[in-house]
């Protein structure tokens, strides 16, 4: 039984190890004076389990034991840090509706990038 409380220890360890801040708000992505911050919800199942016995066949104590875990992420919103100030968009989907949301404010920040830069060659 001590290898499957050895076993469990490992496993409950790396997911402890795994849960930290940085894996719920993303690093920060700056584009344009734009700082784009990804949240994310994570959801994780685990399980674990062992026995042992002294059946007719005592060949090597009957021992046995084994874990299982699964786990998922799903992207909730980005954070928007601008001159304007800043805003929460959610994120509706999963990870290719993501993609497209940070895509869509990258774009519009280009879109206004080339209307300021047109409206300084129209003044000057």
């Amino acid at each position: 039984m001590e290898e499957v409380e050895n076993l469990i220890k490992i496993c409950l360890g790396e997911i402890e190890r795994m849960l930290t801040t940085k894996t719920v708000v993303g690093e920060p992505i700056t584009v344009e004076g734009n700082t784009i911050i990804p949240l994310v919800s994570i959801g994780f199942g685990f399980g674990g389990g062992g026995g042992s016995g002294k059946g007719p066949k005592e060949t090597a104590g009957n021992v046995g034991g084994g874990t299982g875990g699964g786990g998922g992420v799903k992207p909730v919103a980005v954070i928007v840090v601008n001159k304007e100030g800043v805003r929460m968009e959610p994120v509706k989907g999963g990870a290719a509706t993501f993609v497209e949301k940070v895509a869509d404010i990258v774009g519009k920040v280009m879109d206004k990038r080339a209307e300021a830069k047109k409206a300084e060659k129209t003044e000057g």
